[in-house]
């Protein structure tokens, strides 16, 4: 059933698909996005990689780093706040349009609850209703939470450029993977408010709601997180948790072609702001190739050399902020 499907990576700053750039999964530029909530820089890499835009690189440096071997995906983003953010309010998370409960494949609840277990204590959500949704507090659900000193203005420090880091190093060999902490500042804020400098510590610390609610996310402020794990597949779209492997798309066989997204968001569950929105798309081969998506399709470069969809026909063709059916 994969054989007849390509992923594809979005990125935007609200959940309308149409305000999405196509991401350059693996690659070293990151996918910038602002909105009047947060100024931000996406990365996603994905092990073993054969998705849009074609030629994409099929890995990272990223996975040979000692923390991630054994990671199958990675979603970093840094970002600036425009405006404080209690910690208590951020949320990170998926959500769908459309109910899924008709779609859910047997031993869904069980994967749920190893989910809870293996990966976030603190998710919480309603699989059932009509508008599903699945949220964990982002200060306790993302891997690492590094924070740093303010920044000039609104702006975060220079893009990465032509393949290098911000102080000019080749980054294919010297990638940035962000680490538990915090620059000078920011470790002595952490320190300051008692944020348990281990990330699991932090994890756990931050499950307790008193915690997040003493915490503010500072207007101006540079964060930086990294959320992956090793459990989901999504080049063939399985959950292989602990002694749990659940095939999502055996569910799909038989249903005529047509795209299938998980979407992540990072939003305010007290205000319903959406501050960022990653959707991973499955396109059938015949649509993609059909909207000029081919081995063979010329894409374009923004300023900083990531590949983005081509105009004309292109254009035409975008992902849909669909659910899991």
């Amino acid at each position: 059933m994969t054989d007849k499907y390509i992923l594809k990576v979005t990125a935007g700053p609200a959940y309308d698909p149409s305000t999405h750039k196509v991401v350059s999964v693996n690659s070293t530029t990151p996918t910038h996005i602002s909105n009047a909530h947060i100024t931000a820089d996406i990365n996603v890499r994905i092990q073993n990689y054969r998705g849009l835009p074609s030629g994409s690189p099929s890995t990272s440096p990223y996975f040979s780093h000692p923390l991630h071997a054994s990671d199958s995906y990675s979603i970093s983003f840094t970002f600036i706040p425009s405006s404080p953010i209690n910690g208590a309010d951020l949320e990170f998370g998926n959500d769908f349009d459309h109910p899924v409960r008709d779609k859910l494949p047997p031993g869904f609840n069980a994967a749920l609850r190893i989910a809870k277990w293996a990966v976030d204590p603190g998710l919480d959500g309603d699989v059932y209703a009509d508008r599903p949704y699945l949220f964990g507090s982002a200060l306790s659900s993302v891997n690492v939470f590094w924070v740093g000193g303010k920044a000039k203005g609104e702006k975060l420090p220079a893009e990465h450029k032509d393949g290098k880091n911000r102080e000019g190093k080749k980054k294919e060999e010297d990638i940035e993977v962000i680490e538990e902490g915090g620059d000078e500042d920011g470790k002595a804020l952490r320190e300051q408010l008692g944020v348990p400098p281990e990330a699991a510590a932090r994890k756990k610390w931050f499950l307790q709601e008193e915690k997040r609610k003493a915490f503010t996310l500072e207007e101006g402020r540079i964060y930086k997180t990294d959320f992956f794990n090793p459990y989901l597949d999504f080049n063939e779209f399985a959950l292989n948790l602990p002694g749990f492997h659940l095939p999502i798309m055996k569910y799909w066989d038989g249903q005529p072609l047509r795209p299938h997204s998980l979407r992540y968001v990072l939003k305010n569950r007290t205000t319903g702001d959406v501050y960022l929105v990653v959707l991973f798309t499955l396109v059938p081969k015949e649509e993609a190739e059909k909207d000029g998506y081919s081995n063979t399709s010329k894409a374009k470069t923004d300023e900083g050399g990531a590949k983005v969809e081509a105009r004309g026909k292109q254009e035409g063709f975008q992902p849909q902020a669909d659910d899991l059916d």
